[in-house]
This record gives C-alpha cells, sequence and structure tokens, in this order.
C-alpha cells in the first residue's frame, strides 16, 4: 500500500496515537449518561439524514460514540473488546494507518447512512473486528466465557452473516427496487477491502500461477512417459 505509506510521510504527525482509549472512554461516558443518569443523549447523537439535511452535522461524526448494548456487563466486556483490538491493529500497523483505517470506516458507515437513510456503529466495530482475525487468525478469545474459539472461525461466521444480509438484500432490491441494504453492506467495508483487498488479490495470482506450474510439470511429465 505505498498510497498509504506516502500519506504517512506527508501527515503521519497529525496521527492520534491510542485512538481507541479516547473512542471506547466516550462510549462510557454516553452509556453513563443515558442509562444512569437518565440523560437521552442518544437522541441528540445517533444518525438521522433527515436531521442532517437540516443541519444537525455533529450527527455524522458523533454516532461512533453509541455504546454497544444497555445492560452493564454487556457494554464493559464490549468496551474492553473494542479497545483490546483496537490497540492491537495499532499495534501493529502504527498509530497513523490505524487512523486511517478507522477513518476510512466512518466515512463508509457515512456513505451508507446517506444512502439508506440511518446506520449505526455496528459495522464499523465489526470491521475492526474483520482485520484483527486477519492479522491474528489463530488469536482464542472465549466464547460465552467457557469455550476457547479461535478468531478466523468467529471472523467466517460473521462473513456468512454478511452473505446471507446481503442476498436478503439482493431479494429486497428485485422486488422492492430498494438496494439501500446492499449498498449499506459494501459501503460499510470499504476500509477492510481497501487495506486487505491487495492481499487478496494477489494471493489469488500466486496461487493461478502455481496451479498453472503445476499443471504444466504434470503434463511434461505424462510427455516424458511416453
Amino acid at each position: 500500500m505505498r498510497w498509504l505509506y506516502r500519506l504517512e510521510r506527508k501527515y503521519g504527525r497529525f496521527a492520534i496515537p491510542n485512538l481507541m482509549i479516547y473512542i471506547t472512554l466516550t462510549m462510557l461516558a454516553v452509556y453513563i449518561l443515558q442509562g444512569v443518569v437518565g440523560i437521552p443523549v442518544m437522541s441528540w447523537l445517533s444518525f438521522s439524514r433527515t436531521a442532517i439535511l437540516r443541519g444537525q452535522i455533529w450527527r455524522l461524526i458523533t454516532f461512533v460514540f453509541s455504546p454497544p448494548g444497555s445492560g452493564v456487563l454487556t457494554v464493559v466486556i464490549a468496551l474492553y473488546f473494542y479497545y483490546f483490538i483496537g490497540s492491537s491493529l495499532e499495534n501493529a500497523w502504527g498509530a497513523f494507518q490505524f487512523n486511517v483505517y478507522y477513518l476510512c470506516g466512518i466515512l463508509g458507515a457515512i456513505a451508507a447512512g446517506l444512502i439508506s437513510g440511518s446506520t449505526t456503529n455496528t459495522y464499523l466495530n465489526l470491521s475492526l473486528f474483520l482485520a484483527f482475525a486477519q492479522l491474528y487468525p489463530e488469536q482464542r478469545v472465549l466464547l460465552f466465557f467457557i469455550i476457547p474459539v479461535k478468531v478466523k472461525w468467529l471472523a467466517w461466521a460473521d462473513w456468512a452473516l454478511f452473505g446471507l444480509q446481503f442476498l436478503a438484500g439482493v431479494f429486497y432490491g428485485f422486488v422492492y427496487k430498494d438496494w439501500s441494504t446492499c449498498a449499506a453492506i459494501l459501503m460499510s467495508l470499504v476500509n477492510f477491502f481497501l487495506f486487505f483487498g491487495p492481499d487478496f488479490i494477489d494471493r489469488w495470482k500466486s496461487n493461478r500461477r502455481y496451479s498453472a506450474t503445476r499443471r504444466n510439470w504434470r503434463r511434461e511429465m505424462g510427455d516424458r512417459r511416453w
């Protein structure tokens, strides 16, 4: 990703280190204000295309800070998991590249919201997990706090869920002429494909060259036998 290295040389000084600390702490603050204090901050922060077009442009960013769930234990565990994944990606890529990945995810979510009318940070946070699974496929996590599972299998389950949702969106598009679901799913994964797409393409090309080499070798060996 030469373009990313060029950007880092020019703008790397603007990177925000430990970004996920700020993100998760803000999510926690929003949860406390909403769930404990009783201030309806979520109604002011959530993404709404209608509200944005009326001038509430802060919603283009503040939806990122929506807490994951409503139960205390669920929120605490999810926020720790987000922090762990985000810090792991930042350690692997550096602060600037992780900032770019997260920013691209935000832009994709915004595009999805403008297409469909609303969006959440669910797919954005899921894109962090998919990137983590791509870099650390053998890492184990405790499913239901009991069953050790490699993250690559959880990632495959998420991809399967994406596929089912996309197929449902295709069906909905053909029947009701509304392709917003498909567009939203694709846009929400733009950061993942932007970062890992070239690796997939290179791997596919390498596998094709390897298969062609094996076929030529078998053909030559068959000719020699005759």
